[in-house]
């Protein structure tokens, strides 16, 4: 009874010193590193079998993915012809407000390698690390949008926190208004919404309203697609609107995504500038 009252005394401290002062984390990152080779071997049948089972893919199946593609490359073709017109528009405007164009940074391309075991959060593990110079707090994209946050690093794999964690919250532009907000990780019938808090019963949303990052918080670049309005209730006992989204990223289904640099790592310092960004920091429900 004595040793079972030890154990559980010296588990309860190793926790709490845990959680205080991050005693175990070096111990985390050297089983992490450890594991990586075996986790590695592991996943090597499996891309085998799934490199077999696309060698027999039908023809007609190759044709039809062949027909998407070649459409959905004319519906982009039209697209960046109107983004050269916004850009050049864009440029003029800067150039009579004698603004200075923010310099362009360089991504990382990572690969999504499996979901987090913890069943109460919304992660999942890339395999890029700060081997290669991933950070804590960079932004994480998809072809569609925003997908992310790295919240713990390790040398050779990275976490990644999806927007749609209880926990992520992220400033929004709204693209048809220009009103900032702020979406919250909601824990829907999917798993996999947004909610815009705090907005007013009378707030100019409607649904399909496009979502934007508004680069107010020194981590995710301005203007990335974040989700779009899907459900918008306007409650009379309420002061608030309830509003739902849906992430623009294919959080449910990506295999590669892109690693910026936070937005304050990426600008030159600035003086008196002792504001440093940090991983999954929750904005203010007031900053919009």
């Amino acid at each position: 009874m004595s040793k079972l009252a030890f154990f559980s005394a010296l588990a309860l401290f190793l926790m709490v010193a845990d959680l205080r002062l991050s005693l175990v984390s070096p111990l985390r990152t050297a089983v992490a590193t450890l594991l990586y080779p075996a986790q590695w071997l592991v996943r090597q049948p499996v891309k085998g079998v799934e490199f077999i089972g696309a060698h027999f893919e039908s023809l007609e199946d190759a044709q039809q993915k062949t027909k998407d593609s070649q459409a959905a490359l004319t519906a982009l073709a039209a697209r960046a012809s109107q983004v050269e017109q916004l850009t050049l528009e864009n440029n003029r405007l800067r150039a009579l407000l004698e603004l200075s164009v923010r310099p362009d940074t360089k991504g990382l391309t990572a690969q999504v390698l499996y979901d987090a075991a913890d069943p109460y959060s919304r992660k999942v593990v890339i395999d890029k690390g700060s081997v290669q110079g991933v950070t804590a707090g960079s932004p994480v994209l998809d072809e569609s949008g925003v997908v992310g946050q790295v919240t713990r690093v390790h040398p050779l794999v990275s976490e990644v926190t999806l927007l749609t964690d209880r926990d992520q919250a992220i400033p929004v532009l709204n693209t048809r208004t220009g009103v900032r907000s702020v979406a919250y990780g909601q824990s829907g019938p999917s798993g996999n919404e947004l909610e815009l808090r705090f907005m007013a019963g009378n707030a100019d949303v409607q649904e399909g309203d496009l979502l934007s990052t508004s680069g107010v918080d020194g981590v995710y670049p301005a203007g990335l697609a974040v989700a779009r309005v899907t459900h918008v209730e306007r409650r009379a006992e309420s002061a608030f609107a309830r509003v739902l989204c849906a992430p623009m990223a294919q959080l449910a289904s990506t295999s590669h995504v892109l690693v910026l640099p936070p937005v304050a790592l990426a600008q030159p310092a600035m003086a008196h500038d002792d504001v440093s960004p940090s991983a999954n920091t929750r904005p203010h429900p007031r900053e919009r």
